[in-house]
């Protein structure tokens, strides 16, 4: 591990001075070696994922690698496209002329992952970085060490540490790494790490993306067909344990659906994880003690609908369901970020919508209901970084969909194009013709240059 944080920023600094990264061969040269690593090197991923998070092979695979993989082919196919100029109208004071927007790489930056998807929320942001031709020195969460060892290893042996670098470690590291000078700043965590980033950047004036988190709703009309419905907010809520920023933080739910709601909820969760979740092998862990006493203090035995079971030594909560809950019970101040599904029941939507407005925006927002009357409303009254409707979490795995937040959630986006244009600083050019210079704008001025300026403008 290369501790000298002082000298890293500045050794990459020099070498994108070298102007090495904004030669498009070069980025997709690097991208492909990223992949061939990655791809090279994925059992070690495999196990360490499996050793941190008690997270399955598939799992894994299906909502970490393969959102990477498919990250790395789009941006090699559309890198070309992505950074060449693009030209915009000129309005009629500038002609004879022309105008275009120029994608240009903002030059060292700083990616800070979390623990909780710690491949995807890492090499997500590195390769839009690296697509737009940044120089990146990569800190991965110090709560999922193994993982974090593993991406140290598979990129600090095979790119050049003034390019590309993972520095190891935990707070003293990265408050360290915030003191440095970097040119953007990209960070995924909790909106109290977020403000602690975004005070450290606005010492350098350092542009951030912030990718925080919230209580995301998800709202069951009475319409909703309730099978398909509970299967896709069993799946949402509880993979990964619920360690998901965009999971279903509450149910609202109809009170005329809730019961049979929440029984085929309690049946999918059979289903997926057998009559005991803790000897499946597709249900993870929390990630630590601290983590683990914070959620088990939220579980009220006597609103328990299903679940509830601890275990502090294998950092085990089944997947538990609680009714009965009100606005005010201790489950529904703060972001959840594990297995707890708190149920609030509801008779019309002008019951539900200013509750979820009068709280910080949520990341993410689901929404079951047939009635585009309904989903039109909720889209236009309630403010959230991005959502699904009719199901849950599977806007993210679709690349030309920016994902972020709004307000406390976030600012920024990325993914595809929107990964690309983040890291990127648009430089807006005019290009004007010589062979005429219409002499309306130069001094000394007229009444008849003022009437020919109010015509023209």
């Amino acid at each position: 591990m290369m501790n000298n944080y002082t000298n890293l920023p500045v050794r990459q600094k020099l070498f994108f001075e070298t102007e090495k990264t904004k030669d498009l061969i070069f980025r997709k040269k690097q991208i492909k070696i990223l992949s061939v690593v990655l791809k090279s090197n994925e059992k070690l991923l495999l196990e360490a994922l499996r050793t941190d998070l008690h997270k399955s092979e598939f799992e894994t695979f299906a909502t970490e690698l393969a959102i990477i993989y498919a990250e790395i082919r789009e941006a090699i196919k559309k890198l070309n496209n992505w950074a060449k100029p693009k030209r915009v109208a000129t309005n009629l004071p500038n002609l004879p002329g022309a105008s275009f927007v120029l994608p240009e790489p903002f030059g060292t930056t700083l990616i800070i992952g979390a623990w909780n998807y710690p491949y995807l929320l890492c090499l997500g942001p590195l390769i839009g970085a690296m697509a737009a031709g940044n120089t990146v020195i990569l800190k991965p969460s110090e709560l999922t060490p193994t993982c974090s060892a593993a991406m140290a290893k598979i990129l600090n042996e095979n790119f050049d540490p003034g390019y590309l670098h993972v520095v190891e470690g935990g707070i003293p590291e990265t408050t360290e790494l915030l003191k440095q000078k970097f040119d953007y700043i990209f960070f995924t965590g909790s909106t109290r790490v977020g403000k602690i980033v975004y005070k450290a950047a606005a010492e350098n004036l350092t542009p951030v993306t912030l990718e925080l988190g919230g209580k995301s709703p998800c709202i069951v009309e009475k319409d909703a067909p309730l099978k398909v419905t509970a299967k896709r907010i069993t799946w949402g809520k509880f993979i990964n344990a619920g360690q998901t920023c965009i999971a279903p933080d509450y149910l609202l739910v109809h009170e005329s659906v809730k019961d049979e709601l929440l029984g085929n909820i309690r049946q999918y969760i059979k289903e997926f994880y057998g009559e005991n979740p803790k000897n499946s092998p597709d249900y993870l862990r929390i990630v630590n003690a601290p983590n683990f006493a914070r959620l088990a203090g939220m579980i009220e035995k006597e609103k328990v609908f299903t679940g509830g079971e601890t275990d502090a030594s294998d950092l085990y909560i089944s997947p538990t369901i609680l009714q009965n809950v009100t606005w005010d019970d201790l489950v529904m101040q703060d972001e959840i970020f594990g297995p707890i599904l708190p149920v609030i029941t509801y008779k019309t939507l002008d019951e539900v919508i200013p509750q979820i407005t009068k709280r910080p925006k949520p990341l993410a927002l689901y929404l079951f209901t047939k009635n585009k009357k309904i989903q039109k409303r909720v889209l236009n009254q309630v403010s959230f970084g991005g959502g699904t409707l009719n199901d849950t979490i599977m806007h993210i795995s679709n690349d030309n969909l920016p994902f972020g937040g709004v307000g406390e959630s976030g600012i920024g986006g990325y993914h595809g194009k929107a990964g690309f244009d983040t890291f990127s600083h648009h430089k807006s050019i005019m290009k004007r013709a010589t062979w005429i210079d219409i002499p309306l704008k130069y001094p000394p001025y007229s009444s008849g240059k003022l009437n020919l300026v109010k015509k023209v403008l």
